[in-house]
């Protein structure tokens, strides 16, 4: 009998494509569609419901879905996840841009959803794996699992796997983690894929083409502050705290200050307490740099890779390259401490650590120090 396979079908070509190879291996597929955000019942729209459609493309999603699915001659079922998305992911994204920190859904989208909620409903098929489009790879050793980077470097999504487990990757198939993004274009050429041509979304899926700040304002009040520099002089004011992040340059609105050198400014710290946010000059302002961070906690994906203050590399930010560190925990407190200081490191964010190809596990950033002596490794 052919083995059974579950595809996670976004309506994208590198969901397109991974289809499309498990078909032609012999798998017996079986597409599935998830929809996690309702614009019209989340309120995201409240006063304008007419844009409901327009905002959130997920119906022209599944229909591409649904005409690659009849191309390669396959079953495509559709199922709801808006609830579990809110609960799992959206509330807890909501909860972070209160505590003016920089959070990343698209994380705990695969932990809560991609890879539990899928994977649960998955079951019903009988399935023998589920696959997604990631580029990403997986590796096993002896009955170990491991989570590899994708070939493709400016592709590679092993950053917003971190959070899953070894468990959780067990029957897991990647099919397009061995290729380039350019060969998968390629693959869905040949095989005349509707999607071969599509865009590639970009951008966290339920704000979509929006502006990030016109969407927050329809769930957390903005409350506006000044803008300050590290001695304190107002040279602005913020429209709140939830909209800047730490290295933004772009939505300040300032520059040409008297008496300040003709220099872009960049968000360098946020003070929660009084409500203001911190800026200084220059791309390479020492602000920006940070010689540590701690984790709200460390999430190692398959037991026995990991070993404290060994030299590892780490990733503060998706497609950021490689930074060595050392990982040690100290009084129930992970702390990760960087060889060279490193810009524009955020709380909030994740620091996603490896050992080479292998993705060992992430956390996310908590308190970042500017300050630290850099131990000599």
């Amino acid at each position: 009998m052919k083995q059974r396979v579950v595809v996670g079908m976004s309506g994208g070509v590198d969901s397109s494509v991974s289809a499309h190879i498990l078909k032609e291996a012999g798998y017996e597929v079986v597409g599935l569609f998830m929809k996690n955000w309702d614009s019209a019942l989340n309120k995201d729209v409240l006063g304008n419901p007419d844009l409901a459609a327009d905002l959130c493309p997920q119906e022209k999603d599944y229909q591409d879905a649904k005409n690659v699915a009849e191309k390669l001659g396959i079953e495509l079922h559709r199922v709801e996840f808006i609830e579990e998305y809110w609960r799992d992911v959206f509330t807890d994204f909501l909860d972070e841009c209160k505590k003016g920190r920089t959070p990343n859904p698209d994380i705990l989208c695969n932990k809560h959803i991609k890879f539990d909620a899928f994977a649960r409903h998955a079951e019903r098929f009988a399935p023998d794996a589920i696959a997604m489009g990631h580029y990403a790879r997986i590796k096993e050793d002896q009955g170990r699992i491991s989570l590899l980077r994708g070939i493709d470097p400016n592709k590679d999504q092993t950053y917003f796997l971190s959070r899953l487990s070894e468990e959780k990757l067990a029957n897991v198939l990647f099919p397009i983690g061995k290729f380039t993004k350019e060969e998968v274009r390629e693959i869905a050429k040949k095989a005349s894929l509707p999607t071969a041509d599509k865009k590639d979304s970009t951008g966290i899926c339920f704000i979509g083409e929006r502006s990030f700040a016109d969407f927050l304002k329809n769930y957390l009040p903005a409350k506006k502050g000044l803008i300050k520099t590290e001695d304190g002089e107002t040279v602005g004011e913020h429209e709140g705290l939830m909209h800047y992040t730490i290295g933004q340059r772009k939505g300040l609105g300032i520059g040409g200050i008297k008496g300040y050198p003709d220099e872009p400014w960049f968000v360098i710290g946020k003070d929660l307490a009084k409500n203001t946010l911190l800026v200084g000059q220059g791309y390479h302002h020492p602000g920006l740099y940070a010689t540590s961070c701690t984790l709200d906690d460390l999430n190692i994906i398959t037991e026995g890779t990991f070993k404290e203050k060994s030299p590892l590399q780490a990733k503060f930010r998706h497609r950021q390259k490689d930074k060595p560190v050392r990982v040690e925990k100290i009084d129930s407190v992970w702390h990760v401490r960087f060889e060279r200081p490193v810009r524009a490191v955020t709380p909030g964010q994740a620091c996603v650590l490896y050992d080479g190809e292998i993705c060992l596990g992430g956390g996310f950033i908590d308190k970042v120090k500017k300050n630290d002596t850099i131990l000599p490794y």
